[in-house]
């Protein structure tokens, strides 16, 4: 039923989650799997004076936090029988609901998989929630991961 998969990963245990429900369906149906890293934007951009080396250790520290989710994400996919194909991106310069919604499309994925935090309340309206924007501007099937 599916043959390629778009999992948004962040590192969070939501998007553990989330993983290890992507990567058994992958196994499940033969897919391939790309594991997505979306890096916001760096938030001090057109604001003052901009500081290249502030912007440098913000994608650097992004850069290792992709490294260790996809690392996660390629460890499930080793283990448990047949390895899942896995290709691992990151995103930047881009809204991360967005950018998630934009590479499905781009790589012609037929699912993408997100994980949830389960916020409620004010929490929801302060921070907001990535896996609601993306059910919202996704024309591809989304699986939310609670």
């Amino acid at each position: 039923m599916f043959k390629h998969i778009l999992l948004a990963t962040d590192g969070s245990a939501a998007s553990d989650h989330a993983a290890q429900l992507a990567v058994g369906l992958a196994r499940t149906h033969g897919a391939k799997l790309t594991a997505l890293y979306a890096v916001d934007p760096y938030p001090y951009m057109g604001l003052g004076e901009v500081n290249p080396m502030g912007f440098q250790a913000y994608m650097s520290a992004a850069q290792a936090d992709a490294a260790t989710a996809h690392a996660k994400v390629a460890v499930l996919c080793s283990q448990g029988g047949a390895s899942v194909p896995l290709e691992a991106r990151m995103l930047e310069d881009v809204a991360v609901a967005s950018g998630i919604v934009q590479t499905a499309l781009s790589e012609g994925a037929d699912l993408i998989v997100v994980g949830s935090h389960g916020r409620t309340g004010i929490a929801r309206l302060m921070l907001g929630s990535v896996a609601a924007r993306v059910v919202a501007e996704s024309t591809v099937p989304v699986l939310v991961a609670r």
